[in-house]
């Protein structure tokens, strides 16, 4: 008796399920997937690589794009001149890293060091290979070394 209870419980619930799923299968048909709407992006054969894995083009209506290989595929973006406000942030942020950032020659390079909210970052580089900051800083070291020499002749 508690078997047969039991059976016509189930059907009965699994009756409701399949109408249930039916019926709303009949008021959202299934989407289309994604990937079939999206184009796919590839790099340009007249793209001019700019940095490592970035390029640049121009289309046929005079825009600029961006393009970078990730490890996601392509993506592109355009190419818009920074703003005026946009390019004194970036400027402003660029002097602050010059100024948190010390030298000390080391022969043939230069043995940087930096404070990080995780502690202490210290790099080494040939005075033939900096890049735009770290030649800021270690032209500010020469500039403080040459007038602490100076004021001890004095």
């Amino acid at each position: 008796m508690k078997s047969s209870i039991a059976t016509l419980l189930f059907i009965g619930l699994a009756s409701l399920a399949i109408g249930a799923d039916q019926k709303s299968a009949e008021q959202n048909p299934p989407a289309k997937p994604a990937a079939a709407k999206r184009q796919e992006i590839k790099v340009p054969a007249d793209a001019v690589e700019i940095a490592p894995y970035t390029f640049r083009s121009t289309d046929s209506e005079g825009k600029t794009w961006i393009y970078r290989q990730t490890p996601f595929g392509v993506s592109r973006t355009e190419d818009k001149p920074l703003s005026a406000e946009d390019a004194k942030k970036a400027q402003d942020a660029k002097d602050r890293l010059i100024q948190s950032t010390t030298a000390v020659e080391d022969g043939d390079s230069i043995r940087f060091s930096q404070n990080w909210p995780f502690g202490r970052t210290q790099w080494r580089k040939k005075k033939t290979d900096l890049n735009e900051i770290e030649q800021a800083v270690w032209n500010r070291e020469l500039a403080k070394r040459t007038s602490s020499e100076t004021a001890s002749k004095d």
